[in-house]
């Protein structure tokens, strides 16, 4: 369908840089990254939550995890906590948010990320009714406000990678332009809600230093992401090397437990050398 076959794939060289989560093994931070760090190139820090405070790993935890950077030959980089928004529709709501992500940012700027990894989420509001343009252009313009006060306390608002959620991307890509902002392709929300995963790749490709890879369960009466990519037909996986083939970013494997990760790595050494096949 898209002139490429899997056995194009056989053996081919490997230009992305690979990672995981730091949430593979039921355990906090530092043992996953001991655990996993020999057989990536980077980690991906989960920070989905930022309270109470005490989530947040200590300036001690960041000191040792940059010493493993440099024992492992480790990059990494952060999930940005997604319960605040910048797009909340509460000013208050969005200035408190602004100083939890920087609170967030200053604890790993140690570490030199590689990219912090931002949520703007929609209301269930909007998203049930994205064909009013009204609606869209206010939330729209909600969500700029939230991020000029964001990033007009950050040097560089590239290292800021607004991840593809649930809702087309094509409505964030005026912010996205206007702002200088990265992109977090996560390649298994794209297939997850029927968008196209190549032509959003293509139209941000110089703006990707990140995509999040996992795969979809399409058995249930909702389909579930953050899988292994074992679980895709053979054309969404077509769809994907088609994307990864010439990528020299990090692909992180956004799964979250052994079995995941191991199936997933498996699917991925079929078609690119020098996969780690057994993390065990």
């Amino acid at each position: 369908m898209f002139g490429i076959e899997p056995a194009d794939f056989i053996a081919s060289p490997r230009r992305f840089r690979l990672g995981t989560t730091s949430f593979i093994v039921p355990d906090h931070i530092i043992p996953n990254v001991i655990r996993l760090g020999p057989f990536f190139d980077e980690i991906e820090l989960l920070v989905f939550e930022s309270f109470p405070l005490d989530v947040l790993p200590s300036k001690a935890d960041v000191k040792t995890l940059l010493s493993l950077a440099g024992d492992l030959n480790l990059t990494y980089n952060i999930h940005l906590p997604t319960d605040v928004s910048l797009s909340d529709e509460s000013s208050r709501k969005r200035r408190a948010a602004t100083d939890t992500l920087l609170r967030v940012m200053d604890r790993f700027d140690p570490l030199t990320p590689s990219t912090h990894t931002l949520h703007l989420e929609i209301p269930l509001s909007i998203r049930q009714d994205m064909e009013n343009r009204k609606k869209r252009e206010e939330w729209v313009n909600t969500t700029r406000e939230g991020l000029a006060g964001f990033l007009s306390r950050l040097p560089d608002p590239s290292i800021i990678s607004v991840e593809t959620l649930d809702y087309p991307f094509r409505y964030m890509e005026p912010l996205i332009k206007e702002f200088h902002l990265s992109v977090c392709l996560d390649a298994g929300h794209q297939i997850r809600h029927g968008h196209d995963l190549f032509q959003t790749f293509e139209t941000h490709r110089s703006r990707i230093p990140l995509i999040h890879l996992h795969g979809v369960d399409g058995s249930g009466p909702e389909k579930k992401d953050h899988k292994a990519l074992d679980l895709l037909s053979q054309e969404e996986i077509l769809k994907i090397l088609r994307v990864l083939e010439n990528f020299r970013g990090v692909v992180s494997l956004e799964v979250f437990n052994l079995e995941n990760l191991t199936r997933s790595l498996s699917v991925l050494s079929r078609y690119f050398q020098n996969i780690p096949v057994d993390v065990q």
